[in-house]
């Protein structure tokens, strides 16, 4: 398993990173669907488990990688600055989407998180950032927010909790911060995705520690081998590997491109569930997924001829 580096990427390969880092996310949700069925394991726990293996495998793979000096190394309070509030972003979007959907419901949860994460984040690109969404970007993202809608409210209802959507609106500021704070940082290069995800994992873990001993941290199951097969996955995949990609591919691409390729998550889990899990394919799972995919390639597209005009524009040093 091999992991990046450095955030400063070309966008293409940004592009790559991201649209791998949603499709893996999306697989999370039927491990832990599968973990829930064969054990009493809680959310808050499995999603302390996630952060604690995530931990330790980039600490291996942090151990085994040669050593290298950056040519520019980063300053110690701008680090601290990506650390702390990765960590703690990466924090509170787990925990409060979790307890959203356990008090309002997987629907109802999921829409508001993953649909107010892109609107969230486009207003604070413009204000904060100052990058503008254009209206092509505009028409992609509503396009998005229409195909999360029919997804996941087309697969399964859900009751409308008001403390619920306080819960999933604060799991979505938590992820804006982290895109928002990732590329603000990255934009002058710097920072180690990799040493970055490991820290956020570790503070990720101590956070949602407690939580997790109040829920239960050790499962009760007659499938031990399945339930910590499915956990090492958990950790690896979706996790390790996918923060990693992410990290790295979301100092390079524009905030708002990077919150519409994210919900690819939604994408891999819908097909995962049919083809996996024997869920029932519907109209709406279709639909949902081809507007999903269609304001992906097109936001893609996009930022990928974006920076080629940057790059023709760029002066030429002789």
């Amino acid at each position: 398993m091999s992991f990046p580096v450095v955030s400063a990427l070309p966008v293409g390969r940004s592009l790559l990173y991201l649209v791998v880092a949603g499709v893996a996310w999306g697989t999370a949700g039927a491990a832990a669907s599968l973990i829930f069925r064969v054990s009493d394991l809680g959310p808050l726990a499995l999603s302390f488990w996630r952060c604690a293996g995530g931990l330790v495998l980039l600490a291996g793979a942090l151990a085994l990688r040669p050593r290298r000096t950056p040519r520019e190394p980063e300053p110690r309070r701008r680090r601290m600055l990506r650390i702390v509030g990765t960590g703690i972003g990466l924090t509170v979007f787990q925990s409060a989407y979790f307890a959203a959907v356990e008090v309002t419901g997987l629907a109802v949860g999921t829409v508001v998180t993953l649909g107010a994460g892109p609107v969230l984040i486009a207003v604070g690109a413009r204000l904060l950032l100052g990058e503008r969404l254009g209206r092509g970007g505009l028409v992609a993202v509503t396009g998005a927010l229409t195909g999360l809608v029919v997804l996941v409210l087309g697969a399964e209802g859900g009751d409308v909790v008001p403390a619920g959507v306080l819960l999933a609106l604060l799991s979505a500021s938590g992820y804006a911060a982290i895109t928002l704070l990732t590329r603000w940082l990255g934009r002058d290069g710097g920072g180690d995705a990799l040493t970055t995800s490991a820290w956020a994992f570790g503070i990720g873990a101590v956070g949602l520690l407690p939580m997790a001993l109040a829920e239960g941290l050790v499962p009760y199951t007659v499938e031990t081998g399945q339930v910590l097969w499915l956990i090492v996955y958990v950790a690896a995949v979706p996790t390790a590997l996918a923060y990693a990609l992410y990290f790295a591919g979301a100092a390079a691409v524009r905030a708002a491109t990077v919150s519409v390729i994210m919900l690819l998550e939604p994408v891999s889990a819908a097909v995962i569930a049919v083809t996996v899990l024997r869920e029932r394919l519907t109209a709406a799972t279709v639909l949902g997924t081809l507007l999903l995919l269609a304001a992906v390639a097109g936001l893609a597209l996009a930022e990928a001829r974006g920076a080629a005009v940057a790059r023709r524009k760029e002066p030429v040093s002789v």
